[in-house]
């Protein structure tokens, strides 16, 4: 995606506030992965798609098989690359603590490529990379591989992980999943979180429904019915108890907001132009890794998920720590309580925030404990 177009497209979703145009400044740019003294570089193609990988510079007599990371970027599926510098330093860094290498995935973005181009994209990248041949040609521990992302990312990378469980003779499992503010439904845009964060700078509530919209179709008629939280049908609404926040939402984020459960519209409802036939897309679990039933969730890898009080995404995130938990998942919750979406991002100047390297020191330590 060329930097003029991403431009038009921040125009297009209504950028408004410093933070948020700061962000997606920082989404459009891109830097020319080379490698350095420390970390070896490459863009690849693994069975079709673009990667960038990173892996320690070897020393004479170097022989340990090493841990990998599988990192998605975040963007909303519309934006980004793992060619920003925020990321680049990210790869870097997890390469040289944690003597790993780093695989980035440069999946094709909506509204370009909808859904589900992006997850096809990772998902074969994944399945590539897991051949116990293609690992050993990097000196990657067939036992030691994790995926993880944010925002955007981390959706790819729950469900990836929850349809690498289901594959029978898979040879290799991941290790571990991390999860960085992750988004994992789209049935419920009421959420307390989305209601107390809806005006919040970066991500505000109609951004984040932007995002969804664009990642299934181009035609504002979806747009305009999750905006109002009408756009479930008899379909998608038999999924609703997986999402229900009442239900996997501690006391304390339910805040002054009372449950009340999206309406469901018969037939082709609010947004049936979009689309013919009763299946809608954001009930897939490929697209929306909440709505799986818990014995889908009982095989899944550890987790480690990070959530920000101010994110409109904070309560996915933490209802899929409750619903992990109760299947039997080892899961890792970090909360940031001062935290908002996107603050992993804000490592370089002129936006270089403490909060970003709590966040950043906070992970690779759990990476380090966990792969």
């Amino acid at each position: 995606m060329s930097l003029d177009y991403e431009a038009d497209l921040c125009e297009l979703l209504g950028l408004k506030d410093y933070m948020g145009i700061m962000y997606f400044i920082t989404l459009a740019e891109r830097v020319v992965p080379v490698s350095d003294e420390h970390v070896e570089v490459t863009e690849e193609t693994f069975d079709g798609v673009e990667v960038v990988l990173y892996q320690p510079k070897q020393k004479d007599g170097d022989a340990e098989l090493m841990r990998a990371v599988i990192y998605l970027h975040g963007g909303g599926w519309c934006l980004g690359s793992s060619r920003m510098s925020p990321y680049d330093l990210l790869a870097r860094k997890i390469v040289t603590e944690l003597d790993a290498v780093v695989l980035s995935v440069e999946y094709r973005l909506a509204p370009a490529h909808h859904f589900p181009v992006p997850y096809e994209d990772v998902y074969r990248v994944v399945k590539h990379f897991l051949q116990k041949g293609v690992l050993a040609k990097y000196s990657v521990d067939p036992g030691r591989v994790a995926v993880s992302g944010d925002s955007a990312g981390g959706n790819l990378a729950a469900a990836v992980s929850q349809q690498l469980q289901k594959e029978p003779g898979e040879e290799v499992r991941l290790k571990a999943q991390a999860l960085i503010y992750p988004v994992l439904q789209a049935l419920d845009l009421n959420t307390p979180s989305y209601q107390q964060n809806q005006d919040m700078p970066i991500l505000p509530r109609t951004l984040m429904v932007r995002f969804w919209s664009e990642y299934f179709t181009s035609d504002k008629a979806l747009f305009r019915a999750m905006m109002a939280n009408t756009h479930n049908n008899p379909e998608s609404s038999s999924l609703l108890k997986f999402v229900n926040w009442s239900a996997f939402l501690p006391e304390t984020y339910h805040k002054k907001y009372n449950y009340t459960a999206p309406a469901v519209a018969e037939g082709a409802g609010g947004a049936g132009v979009w689309m013919d036939g009763p299946s809608r897309p954001f009930a897939d679990p490929r697209a929306s890794p909440l709505l799986v039933p818990d014995s889908a969730l009982r095989s899944l890898p550890k987790a480690y998920v990070l959530t920000c009080e101010y994110d409109v995404l904070r309560d996915d995130g933490i209802m899929y720590v409750t619903r992990l938990r109760a299947a039997g998942v080892e899961v890792t919750h970090e909360h940031y309580d001062t935290g908002f979406h996107g603050g992993l991002m804000f490592t370089v100047w002129p936006t270089d925030f403490l909060i970003a390297r709590r966040m950043t020191e906070n992970y690779i330590n759990w990476l380090e404990k966990n792969l």
